[in-house]
């Protein structure tokens, strides 16, 4: 094979943009038990703070998501992740997990 040969992608931008439609899906779900286990029964300060810190993380993944869906779509050689992006979906799936863990704790 050859150096100069270009870059057969395949289907990797389409599976790329599936596994960030199921990050953002499950991120979706956890972001919608923790608003059931904040404010089902007796909903306390840490929980309600919890729970909005969870929300945000939630916000900031959905849109670095919805930007590398977009960036991908149409296109036949997928540019790399931002690290900046990279940076902030790793921040918000730990702080969702950490947040959930909090809201497991006190509920």
């Amino acid at each position: 094979m050859s150096g100069t040969a270009e870059r057969d992608p395949g289907l990797q931008p389409e599976r790329t943009r599936l596994a960030w439609r199921r990050t953002t899906l499950s991120a979706t779900v956890v972001t919608v038990l923790a608003l059931r286990t904040a404010l089902g029964g007796g909903a306390s300060v840490v929980a309600v703070v919890a729970c909005a810190l969870c929300c945000v993380c939630w916000f900031l993944l959905l849109r670095v998501a919805h930007r590398r869906i977009r960036g991908l779509a149409g296109v036949s050689v997928p540019g790399a992740l931002v690290p900046g992006y990279a940076v902030v979906a790793a921040i918000c799936a730990v702080g969702m997990a950490g947040w959930g863990a909090v809201l497991v704790g006190v509920g």
